[in-house]
């Protein structure tokens, strides 16, 4: 079993199609109410559908980069702003947090080794 996409809700198709391609994703599809996006390295993909009706996505999408500082460097220099520069967190993982136009929450990280391989994972016993 594979994780196939995450579709994060948008008030603004073009808008937040600019965005994310500006963060560096690869644009697939591209109609007026819905985009899908390719990440650059992987094969993952995620998408947009335009939403008529007011939104509150509590969801957090988690984009994974080992050069973490130059990818929130370099994109900052493109004018997109960060409601955290990185951190490390207790957890491990380094992050930085910023919002798209509509407001869904985008954590751009590194974890290395400890994404799949906390100190605290859990054998599994089958």
């Amino acid at each position: 079993m594979n994780l196939n996409q995450v579709t994060l809700p948008v008030k603004n198709i073009a808008e937040a199609v600019g965005f994310y391609q500006q963060l560096g994703f690869i644009l697939i599809v591209d109609t007026p109410h819905y985009a899908r996006f390719e990440c650059p390295q992987g094969g993952a993909t995620f998408s947009l559908s335009l939403e008529d009706s007011d939104f509150n996505n509590g969801a957090v999408i988690y984009f994974e980069h080992e050069q973490l500082e130059q990818w929130v460097e370099a994109l900052k220099a493109k004018g997109i702003r960060f409601a955290q520069d990185p951190k490390q967190e207790r957890y491990l993982w380094k992050e930085a947090v910023l919002f798209d136009p509509s407001g869904n929450k985008i954590k751009l990280y590194w974890a290395g080794e400890n994404r799949l391989n906390p100190p605290w994972r859990v054998e599994n016993k089958t």
